[in-house]
């Protein structure tokens, strides 16, 4: 017998994976006296949420793309706080389209700097009604690019939207599901911030800080460089099962494989304070082909030794096609992975002892605070449904 299934015989509950999900689910059940027994296939707990500080520049790095903690769920915050303390970090994107830079979202100072114009707040809905009658456009939109020009207008789309889309999918706009782009705010005032909820931050001690925390209790053990499905036969059966890998990989692909979307990450240390001033820039244009740049230093100036030192790390962002064993990091939303999910989802519900959830467990992408809420969900739905310990 391996160590892993002598520790998991000794445990009261089975977690796969620890990112945010798997952490949260695993601090919950500890602090509710289960013995925990966390098994991650990586070598460090954190997902694609995880951080880490660059040895040579001291810039804390977010390993797999940019992640600001932002939500509008009070029991969301105050439990992230129990583990983090927040800096006041606001975050702005800003885009370039045919070498010039734009703020995004679409609001009243895209508008007036693509269009050349001086609107007024109230002007703008008018101003967009006009352009999206000029598309001219009839019937219920069957695809993403109609869904869009419906709701902006045609210039607008194909300066900031087509042909981001087109890389992000690797595929025509019009092929995609109108659906994905149902709502596709315009603001009507200068507000340059991205998020619009009511917290925002970045955790000053960094994310990795965060994982930490959330694992240290010892009523959890944390085993990493970990394959579930390689010891997934030693296991026992008859303890809960808290599953946050991939849905169809745990039944073994007999739907046959739920398609992602990947990345591929390309890192430069420059010798300069600041490359291109703001953490992140979007390229809107087609003939690019990253989607965006980080620049990891802007999410701390408060660590000024660091933020004015002539080293910054700059790290592009290209979309990739995924294969079975790439990180997954965006379901594609079709009609055919629709029926194939839930598939999947009637297999997950004939499953007494395991509790699906997560990214990859529910394929379904999530920002932070929604993962964090879901999670707390499920693992106290579970804890009711259980006799008293």
């Amino acid at each position: 017998m391996s160590n892993i299934a002598i520790l998991a015989q000794e445990t009261d509950a089975i977690i796969v994976g620890a990112g945010l999900w798997g952490c949260v689910v695993a601090r919950e059940l500890a602090e509710a006296g289960y013995r925990v027994l966390v098994l991650e296939s990586r070598a460090l707990p954190g997902g694609n949420a995880r951080s880490a500080i660059d040895p040579k520049t001291g810039i804390e790095c977010h390993c797999y793309g940019a992640h600001i903690f932002h939500t509008s769920d009070e029991r969301v915050w105050e439990y992230a706080n129990r583990f983090a303390t927040f800096t006041d970090y606001r975050h702005s994107v800003l885009t370039k389209h045919k070498g010039k830079v734009y703020f995004m979202p679409l609001g009243l100072t895209l508008i007036n700097a693509f269009y050349g114009t001086d609107l007024t707040p109230a002007e703008v809905p008018g101003f967009i009604a006009q352009e999206v009658a000029k598309a001219g456009l009839t019937g219920e939109p069957q695809n993403l690019e109609e869904q869009a020009i419906s709701l902006i207008g045609r210039p607008l789309y194909e300066a900031f939207i087509k042909g981001y889309t087109q890389k992000q999918w690797n595929t025509d706009p019009k092929n995609l599901p109108a659906f994905i782009i149902r709502r596709l705010p315009v603001r009507a005032n200068y507000n340059t911030s991205y998020f619009n909820d009511t917290h925002q931050g970045v955790p000053r001690d960094g994310y990795f800080a965060i994982f930490e925390k959330l694992l240290d209790h010892p009523n959890i053990t944390l085993k990493c460089n970990v394959d579930y499905f390689s010891v997934r036969e030693e296991l026992p059966t008859d303890k809960p099962l808290f599953y946050s890998g991939a849905i169809d990989a745990y039944f073994n692909y007999c739907h046959g494989e739920l398609p992602w979307r990947g990345l591929k990450f390309e890192w430069e240390t420059l010798p300069v304070q600041d490359a291109q001033g703001t953490t992140v820039m979007n390229y809107a244009d087609s003939d690019i082909p990253y989607t965006r740049i980080h620049e990891f230093k802007h999410f701390h100036p408060e660590r000024k030794e660091i933020f004015t030192s002539n080293k910054t790390i700059i790290c592009r962002e290209y979309p990739a096609d995924w294969k079975r064993g790439d990180i997954p990091y965006y379901p594609v939303n079709a009609d055919t992975t629709a029926a194939t999910l839930e598939k999947y989802q009637a297999e997950a519900a004939k499953c007494n002892n395991v509790i699906f959830g997560g990214r990859l467990g529910e394929y379904k992408y999530y920002d932070m605070d929604k993962i964090i809420a879901r999670a707390l969900d499920q693992v106290h739905a579970w804890l009711d449904s259980q006799p008293s310990k």
